[in-house]
C-alpha cells in the first residue's frame, strides 16, 4: 500500500517509517468508518495502551529509584491518562490524518480528547508491531521525554484529590455543573464549576468537560488544602 502524502508527512512528524504502511493506516482508522476490508484501530489501541503502560512505568522506576509505589502511583496515571496521550497526538498532528465517518467529522471527532488519545495509543502499537518493542519504546520516551522530566512528585488526579478531601470531612461528594459553552460544534469549549458542601466553589474552562472538571477541581484544591483551609 503507498501512503498519501499527508500520511507521508505524518510518518515525518511522528519519527518513525513504516516497513508496513498497512499498519499505519490502521492505526488512523476510527471504528466509524472501519469495515471487514478496512479494520479500525481498535485492538490496536488495546494493545497501545499495554505498551505504553509498560514504557512509563520502567521509565518512571528508573527516573526516582527512591519513590515508593504510592508516589509511583499517581505520576503513572498522569502520564498515560487520555488528556496526556490526547495532548501529544495533537503536537505530532494526529487529528489531522485520522480516517473518520461522516458523523464524527461533522462533531469535531479530529478534535475530541478521548478520541485522539485512543488513536494515540493505537499508533504506538502499530510501531511496536512494525519494528518491535524497542523501536516502540525509544518512540514514547522521545515523544513523552519532557513529561516523564516534568511530572509533579504529587501528580494526583485533581477530581479523586477532591473527592478524598471531602469525604475526609464527611462532606459528600463535590458536584459539579457546565455553567457555559461557547465556539462551534466542531470546536466546543466548557466552562464548569465545581462546588463542596460548604459553598466554596472553582470554574474552569477547556476544549472538553473531563478537562475543564480536573482544571476545576486543581483550582478549589488549592484553595481548600490551603493556609486558610
Amino acid at each position: 500500500m503507498r501512503l498519501s502524502a499527508e500520511l507521508k508527512a505524518f510518518e515525518g512528524r511522528l519519527g518513525h517509517q513504516f516497513g508496513t504502511s498497512e499498519l499505519l493506516m490502521r492505526g488512523v482508522t476510527h471504528a466509524s468508518i472501519g469495515t471487514a476490508t478496512r479494520p479500525d484501530n481498535q485492538r490496536l489501541e488495546f494493545l497501545g495502551d499495554r505498551i505504553l503502560g509498560l514504557v512509563m512505568a520502567e521509565a518512571l522506576l528508573a527516573a526516582d529509584l527512591e519513590a515508593k509505589e504510592g508516589q509511583l502511583a499517581p505520576r503513572f496515571n498522569a502520564l498515560v491518562r487520555k488528556e496526556t496521550c490526547a495532548d501529544v497526538a495533537r503536537e505530532i498532528g494526529l487529528g489531522d490524518v485520522l480516517k473518520l465517518g461522516r458523523s464524527e467529522m461533522l462533531t469535531g471527532g479530529r478534535r475530541k480528547e478521548a478520541l485522539l488519545g485512543d488513536a494515540m495509543e493505537a499508533v504506538l502499537a502499530a510501531v511496536y508491531v512494525d519494528a518491535g518493542f524497542e523501536a516502540a519504546r525509544k518512540l514514547i520516551l522521545r515523544l513523552w521525554g519532557h513529561r516523564i522530566a516534568g511530572v509533579e512528585p504529587d501528580a494526583r488526579d485533581a477530581k479523586t484529590s477532591l473527592q478524598e478531601w471531602a469525604q475526609a470531612r464527611a462532606m459528600p461528594p463535590p458536584v459539579y455543573v457546565e455553567t457555559a459553552r461557547s465556539g462551534p460544534d466542531h470546536a466546543p469549549v466548557f466552562t464548569l464549576r465545581v462546588t463542596v458542601e460548604d459553598g466554596r466553589f472553582a470554574e474552569a474552562t477547556a476544549s472538553s468537560k473531563r478537562a475543564a472538571e480536573q482544571a476545576a477541581a486543581r483550582l478549589l484544591l488549592s484553595e481548600v488544602e490551603g493556609p486558610a483551609s
